[in-house]
């Protein structure tokens, strides 16, 4: 377990936590009685821990990517239907900005295990279930996790693309989360949208909300294949621009942001733009971007708001996957490789029902210890 104490080291703070992979990105976990409360002391507090902004977050433990500077904060649950509060923090890398406005589906598969074996759960064999009252949204997430010994399980032949080898399978629930942010599945209440662009260009977008709100944007309104990698996608800062105007545009539209100006290179909405599969093992093409970059692989919570997507007909999501649409399961085709996310739709009269909607991820704790920020700091 994380050491119980904060202590002091000279002219330095010292703060217990313990470092997760979950899924394919990584962050430091702390237990919420270790940090400051919400505001100025604790934003400061988690931006020196990672090392922001810098571009190679030298002086935290940040690994200079979005993906690498992630915290997540967890205590004893304040709801009757949770086990944990689960509080997800975005540190970006270059810029002084920390967010808490939306939640990490791959930091979410490394709660679960972080409760069994901090003993915040009961840990209970082959298969624990952990209730997960995530913050950011307000949502209940359900993680099972397999335990042996009393501690969360690491090894297994679970593999999931962007992260080396297998590891023990952890099954993730997003079924509540729909409207996660804006109350409703499809927060404007059409599956398209049309976009006015300040150079005059219209671009037609769809805007859903589950386990996060994305904004949908067809490759070839971009002038894309859908096959770019990362480096190509963020290196055309004119690109990222547009796509920054898109993002903050449908922010507005569905109440985010009183004007789109107000922000610049949201986190939110998700921007992923889609295009049909080029490959026989995928269904979809799908590239990510968010704070002006393009994720490595594909967001977990991003994946969740694909997959419930693909299941409204008239979506970019739908339009792209086509007749590929069939059985239990969406799969995305990312950067580093395909993502498999469960949904299960039951036709409605306006919008699908929902009863499953999930993905399968693996998560391992890699160490713990203390972080030391400057003592003015702390």
């Amino acid at each position: 377990m994380a050491h119980d104490d904060s202590s002091t080291f000279g002219e330095q703070h010292g703060v217990p936590c313990v470092l997760m992979r979950g899924g394919t990105s990584k962050a430091l976990f702390f237990h919420l009685r270790h940090v400051p409360p919400p505001g100025p002391a604790r934003d400061a507090f988690l931006k020196r821990a990672m090392g922001t902004p810098d571009p190679l977050q030298i002086d935290g433990m940040g690994g200079s990517r979005l993906v690498t500077s992630k915290v997540a904060l967890i205590g004893p649950s304040t709801r009757p239907d949770a086990d944990v509060d689960y509080t997800f923090a975005q540190c970006d890398v270059e810029r002084d900005l920390i967010g808490y406005d939306a939640n990490c589906g791959n930091i979410s598969s490394a709660v679960g295990p972080f409760a069994v074996d901090e003993g915040l759960v009961e840990a209970v064999e082959p298969l624990t279930v952990v209730r997960i009252h995530n913050t950011n949204t307000g949502t209940v997430l359900v993680a099972r996790v397999q335990v042996r010994d009393g501690k969360a399980r690491v090894t297994g032949d679970c593999a999931i693309a962007g992260v080396p080898g297998t590891g023990a399978e952890i099954l993730m629930d997003y079924t509540d989360t729909l409207g996660a942010k804006t109350g409703r599945l499809l927060p404007t209440g059409q599956p398209v949208d049309a976009i006015a662009l300040e150079d005059g260009r219209e671009v037609r977008v769809s805007i859903v909300d589950a386990a996060t709100p994305c904004v949908f944007i067809a490759a070839e309104s971009l002038g894309l294949n859908g096959d770019e990698m990362p480096p190509a996608i963020g290196g055309d800062r004119a690109l990222i621009e547009t796509i920054g105007e898109i993002q903050a545009r449908a922010g507005e539209r569905i109440g985010l942001y009183a004007h789109w100006r107000d922000v610049h290179l949201p986190g939110l909405p998700l921007a992923v733009i889609v295009a049909p599969a080029g490959r026989e093992d995928s269904d979809l093409r799908a590239r990510l971007v968010f704070l002006g970059k393009c994720h490595d692989s594909m967001a977990g919570t991003g994946s969740i708001c694909t997959a419930a997507a693909s299941r409204i007909p008239g979506t970019r999501v739908h339009a792209a996957a086509g007749d590929r649409l069939r059985g239990e399961v969406l799969r995305i085709g990312h950067p580093l490789g395909v993502m498999a996310v469960k949904v299960v739709a039951q036709p409605g009269a306006a919008l699908p029902r929902f009863t499953a909607l999930g993905l399968q991820r693996t998560a391992r704790r890699l160490m713990e210890g203390v972080v030391y920020v400057p003592a003015e700091t702390a």
